[in-house]
């Protein structure tokens, strides 16, 4: 049985189709109902989603150019599986993204961002004390997103967007350990304090050890499938 939560689901209106499709099968992907691997069903897709064929075959293109999909000649398409070696270097360059982000975003964020930032944060605080995973990491990434756009560098945010997609199954996934999570909380509050004192240095260290932390939490879990004999 899978420990990780059912995604919610949503039938699919005719407008935006494509951009839906793939939020909501992004959204599969992170939350662990497609986990790495995982040959996608097209029919059974069709169904969950609302969608025909074609508008779903589009979005696995877009996914597949995101790093998330790969297709397979005359094979469909599955969920692509990073190696313990590409988690590692993808966190590593994301921690370089996330900390030059917040050390601009210290510069030139302003005060309504700042309030806004606070209020997700006491809204993640509130879902993290319920339990509440899925609805978390919303939060956290919307805080994580509008750090990135405070930095006001679309040369950076283009490469973060690209880049920090490959693995947000696997932040989502870190939180699974409640003592990392806990810890996950603590950083935040650390992160929102250092952005209204706007202290870049400080914010560039605790963007920097934020992600790094969550590299080990993934190579740890790798490692544990392995020992398992789950991990393909």
């Amino acid at each position: 049985m899978s420990q990780f939560p059912k995604p919610h689901l949503v039938l699919i209106k005719p407008q935006g189709l494509h951009k839906l499709v793939v939020e909501q099968i992004q959204q599969m992907i992170i939350e662990g109902a497609l986990a790495p691997g995982t040959r996608l069903n097209e029919r059974m897709l069709c169904e969950k989603l609302g969608v025909s064929r074609t508008p779903l075959r589009e979005a696995l293109k877009i996914l597949a150019a995101l790093g998330l999909v790969e297709l397979l000649p005359n094979r469909g398409a599955a969920v692509v599986q990073l190696s313990a070696k590409d988690i590692a270097e993808t966190f590593e360059m994301i921690s370089h993204l996330e900390s030059m982000a917040g050390e601009l975003a210290c510069a030139r964020i302003t005060d309504p961002e700042i309030s806004e930032i606070r209020a997700l944060h006491f809204e993640m605080l509130a879902c993290h004390a319920r339990r509440d995973l899925p609805a978390y990491y919303r939060s956290n990434q919307q805080i994580h997103d509008l750090i990135n756009r405070a930095a006001r560098n679309e040369v950076l945010r283009e490469i973060y967007m690209t880049v920090n997609s490959r693995v947000k199954a696997l932040r989502f996934s870190s939180n699974l350990d409640r003592d990392r999570w806990d810890a996950a909380v603590r950083e935040h509050t650390t992160m929102v304090e250092a952005l209204e004192a706007r202290d870049g240095k400080r914010l560039a260290a605790i963007l920097a050890s934020h992600v790094l932390s969550k590299r080990d939490a993934a190579l740890i879990t790798i490692d544990a499938r392995k020992l398992e004999g789950t991990d393909g």
